[in-house]
């Protein structure tokens, strides 16, 4: 067996039952480098470490002056020693000093009280705890367990009064060998192979007359965890390298929105469902507040989704209402992000590819797939020339990208035609369905661009594909702060 020569130093100062402080001291080790070599013999079954808690007390600040003065009942038995009454006490003590005394002293069973405040001392012999006072002065510091009977019961009636004694807990650790250590401790001597090459070994050429001593590959060595970014994190990067690879421009937007962009600009008509309370965030303060672009685009919103406007569509057929739009809420996806940046384009700009990675909310029972608030990745391209194919096409290449199989089905979305739900495999869960994608209706393009153009869009959620990755049953798991699982995720 090779050892360090730490270790044969420590094994050849051991005795039967040494601290690790007594062996630093003999070993000419320091306190950590003896902790560390203990616990490699001990995974090398070379000594046993046994520990114990040494329960210790010392005097305390009242427990130094009683021991110079005499504890309150000793003094109060001094002076009426002879025989005497309360009176003679407040003669000669104070007032606090009689009160403590005489409590002690019947608690004791010392004295007896009589009439006229006569007081009778039934024994003038020295208490245990009298005895344990004395005995700590002596010792300074004295370990419980070795404490007698009598000396215990003193203890006790100083353990209840304040500020007499201090009473601390110690961890003793004592390093114990084993037969095969103590026989290597006797046998074996340090060498003096290189354990590690230094400047100095190497200049001067010592390294040449020396041996090498070998790692041993066998030893236990404690996991180490480095920094890491959370699995969650770290795939939102990874989705933002594999887009920007692919020619897109990160963008984003604010998580507080007006209904104005979360619904009206994307073609949801004011009764939809979907912005009843119990699917959407809205803010009680303010109730509403001067929104960005509804002058510029409110009207022809407004034309669109009463009779259609310019897109050749019907409209929904109600009247719009602007102070509705302009209420304020949490978004209820990335889209609103996506909707505002079609706003900035022109013909000149086109093609354009962006996409943006953000949390979105949503009125939500919380349970094992659901949470009331998850990231989305949202993403356009706008070009006069993209089509059905080239959605799906950007889509696959995504998934591939990610290391997963993906499929299409048929959807409905109220702002896009044509319309897909990507699903995606996982290994041992099946088909999961992210979210949707489709292109973009003219009901919602034109008003905002100005013109009509093909705008491939999609939203994906990452929360639960994430967690079903990860083998987790329940997508809460995903916010738990579990440190060790933490530690030992794979995902960076």
């Amino acid at each position: 067996m090779d050892l360090h020569p730490n270790e044969i130093r420590v094994l050849k100062v051991l005795d039967e039952k040494s601290t690790i402080e007594d062996i630093a001291k003999v070993a000419g080790l320091d306190v950590d480098a003896v902790n560390r070599t203990v616990s490699w013999l001990s995974t090398k079954d070379l000594v046993r470490v046994e520990q114990k808690v040494r329960v210790e007390i010392t005097l305390d600040i009242e427990g130094k002056v009683y021991v110079k003065e005499g504890l309150p009942e000793r003094r109060i038995i001094s002076i009426l020693e002879g025989g005497g009454n309360f009176s003679v006490l407040e003669e000669k003590l104070k007032k606090k000093e009689i009160s403590i005394g005489l409590g002690w002293l019947r608690k004791k069973n010392l004295v007896k009280m009589g009439k006229n405040g006569k007081i009778e001392v039934l024994s003038t012999k020295k208490t245990a705890d009298e005895e344990l006072l004395l005995l700590l002065s002596e010792k300074n510091m004295l370990e419980v367990s070795e404490l007698t009977d009598d000396q215990l019961k003193g203890f006790e009636f100083l353990k209840s009064r304040k500020r007499v004694i201090k009473v601390s807990e110690k961890k003793m650790v004592w390093i114990l060998p084993t037969q095969e250590g103590k026989r290597i401790g006797e046998t074996t001597e340090v060498d003096d192979a290189i354990s590690q090459l230094t400047s100095k070994i190497i200049k001067t050429g010592e390294w040449k007359n020396k041996s090498f001593r070998p790692y041993d590959i066998r030893v236990f060595v404690k996991p180490g965890y480095p920094a890491k970014k959370h699995p969650l994190r770290g795939l939102i990067d990874k989705i933002s390298n594999i887009f920007v690879a692919m020619g897109f421009t990160e963008i984003n937007g604010p998580l507080i929105e007006s209904a104005f962009w979360n619904f009206d600009a994307v073609f949801v008509p004011q009764d939809h469902p979907a912005r009843d309370m119990h699917d959407t965030f809205y803010l009680e303060k303010p109730i509403d507040m001067k929104v960005s672009g509804i002058n510029e685009f409110g009207e022809v919103i407004k034309e669109t989704h009463e009779n259609g406007g310019a897109t050749g569509s019907t409209g929904w057929g109600y009247k719009w209402d602007k102070d509705l739009a302009k209420s304020l809420l949490l978004r209820t996806h990335t889209t609103s992000v996506t909707c505002r940046h079609l706003t900035t384009l022109n013909k000149t700009d086109l093609p354009a590819k962006v996409f943006c990675v953000g949390k979105v909310f949503r009125n939500e029972a919380v349970d094992y797939k659901h949470l009331p608030e998850f990231y989305q990745v949202e993403g356009i391209v706008v070009d006069e020339n993209a089509n059905f194919r080239n959605l799906l096409g950007i889509l696959d290449r995504f998934y591939q990208k990610m290391g997963l199989r993906v499929r299409f089905r048929p959807a409905y979305f109220p702002y896009t035609e044509m319309s897909v739900e990507p699903e995606v495999y996982i290994e041992g869960r099946g088909w999961i369905e992210l979210g949707g994608a489709g292109i973009f209706r003219p009901e919602v393009v034109k008003p905002l661009l100005g013109f009509d153009c093909p705008v491939l869009a999609w939203g994906l959620g990452l929360d639960r594909v994430v967690a079903l990755s990860l083998g987790m049953e329940d997508i809460r798991e995903l916010y738990i702060s579990d440190l060790n699982w933490l530690r030992k995720s794979k995902m960076q």
